[in-house]
């Protein structure tokens, strides 16, 4: 049965019918067009789906929309600001940390939950938040590298 439901989408009050039990990601991806969350193995093992709510990382595909009523989430959609790229999406630039590209939206989404919760993360630190997100290309040590740059950067903007 469809129903009406209500949260803040990067930033923006929305409400979409939908049956209650539909995954977040195929709302967000199909109702809301924000494609840049990705399908990965639809299990919540492999972290493309990972989005933001209530600022805290979370797989979108294991989560059923009903569950978010009210809550705030944010997509990589928005991360960047005013046609500038948030550091942590310029820092994976900088230090080539994605190849094909697939796995890096659900990448920099944990990273950034695990940013703001520590700004200044130690490298066991980012291997243990990130160890769930898979990525094919093997490009996990410039994306620790990058994580760790981005956390400098955002913290000398303090």
């Amino acid at each position: 049965m469809s129903q009406s439901i209500s949260f803040k989408l990067n930033g923006e009050a929305v409400t979409v019918e939908v049956e209650g039990s539909e995954s977040l990601l195929n709302v967000i991806r199909e109702n809301l067009d924000k494609t840049g969350t990705k399908f990965g193995c639809g299990l919540g093992d492999c972290g493309a789906c990972t989005v933001v709510i209530n600022n805290e990382a979370i797989r979108s595909c294991m989560l059923a929309v009903e569950t978010v009523k009210g809550q705030e989430i944010l997509t990589i959609e928005d991360l960047e600001s005013n046609g500038n790229l948030h550091p942590l999406q310029q820092a994976f630039i900088e230090i080539d940390a994605l190849q094909c590209g697939f796995c890096t939206p659900g990448m920099i989404m944990n990273a950034y939950g695990l940013l703001l919760k520590n700004a200044t993360p130690t490298r066991d630190e980012i291997i243990e938040e990130m160890e769930e997100n898979l990525c094919r290309c093997g490009s996990y040590n410039r994306i620790i590298e990058a994580i760790q740059l981005a956390g400098k950067k955002m913290n000398s903007k303090i």
